[in-house]
């Protein structure tokens, strides 16, 4: 690696037109990235990839009257002083406040570059040119400080509401029903039959982390998302496993009591608590009625309840 100080001022220009075309090409990634689930936003990161193409035909029209037709190959890896860079924009999909970061990080970067560079520069017309770069990289980085604070639109918030129902709601309320209702008879049943609070826990606690392996890994093999937009398959099945862990245990846990009566007490009225939850996060966010929610579940609920007591009465 070159130090920035042995730079002559033909490589210092050579690496500036490869610095605003890196930048540019990572801006073009930034809007594609974005464009699905935020628009506007990939639109102004376009705007960017433009203005740096900008740049880059100035400081070629120098370049050549200066130098030349041939651009020396130097990048910014080759010079000591600049910040390493994670390639943010590889990944998918894009999160707005990594990139904005990124980018953020990018502008101030290139624009202390530039002012480093137009302090070792003779001639005057290139001194110009890198002084109006460093401004307007200045401007730059506040234009990207601002594209993650932007009001999303209405069509921007709703499609970001149809993702989160779509890859969290959905598998979370899958996993909450799953554990809140189908262990409730394994769980009942236990406490009618034994008596004893101890045993009635474990068996819930076992039924509980079954069902949430078992529902965790159907959800993560049912579907890869890449055509029904859901979202990673196995970040869908962690939050199915973990919900339907949480629905059974949360009904498990009064077990703990020693006496069995107050446990099942106890445990019934966390079963209400739980159903009640169920219904409004299917009214709210999935648009079911809320007395055909409740009507739904705590039939489910009850009928489940039910059978519990008649296998373990029996």
């Amino acid at each position: 690696m070159r130090s920035f100080e042995t730079l002559t001022e033909q490589e210092i220009l050579a690496l500036a037109i490869a610095l605003e075309e890196e930048d540019a090409r990572i801006y073009d990634d930034f809007a594609d990235g974005l464009k699905e689930k935020y628009p506007e936003q990939a639109e102004k990161f376009k705007e960017l990839r433009r203005e740096e193409d900008g740049h880059r035909h100035r400081l070629l029209e120098l370049y050549k009257q200066r130098f030349g037709d041939h651009v020396p190959h130097i990048r910014r890896q080759d010079v000591r002083g600049f910040v390493q860079r994670r390639p943010v924009w590889l990944v998918r999909p894009l999160g707005l406040k990594a990139v904005q970061k990124a980018a953020e990080t990018m502008e101030v970067e290139t624009k202390r570059f530039y002012e480093a560079a137009a302090r070792r520069t003779t001639d005057a017309s290139v001194r110009q040119l890198l002084g109006d770069l460093a401004e307007e990289e200045r401007n730059h980085a506040h234009t990207a400080g601002q594209i993650a604070e932007t009001k999303l639109s209405e069509e921007e918030s709703a499609r970001k509401k149809r993702l989160f129902v779509l890859q969290v709601i959905q598998p979370g309320l899958a996993g909450l029903m799953d554990g809140s209702v189908s262990t409730l008879a394994p769980l009942f049943a236990a406490a009618f039959a034994t008596h004893n609070s101890c045993e009635t826990f474990l068996v819930g606690l076992a039924a509980s982390l079954g069902a949430g392996i078992s529902m965790g890994f159907a959800e993560a093999l049912s579907d890869d998302g890449s055509l029904t937009g859901r979202g990673h398959p196995w970040a869908r099945g962690f939050v199915c496993g973990l919900m339907t862990t949480v629905g059974g245990t949360g009904h498990t846990l009064p077990y703990l009591i020693p006496n069995v009566k107050t446990a099942t007490g106890v445990a019934v009225g966390v079963v209400l608590i739980e159903l009640g939850v169920i219904s409004w996060v299917r009214h709210r966010f999935m648009d079911t009625p809320l007395s055909s929610a409740v009507v739904q579940v705590v039939l489910g609920g009850v009928l489940v309840f039910l059978v519990g007591i008649l296998i373990g009465s029996s």
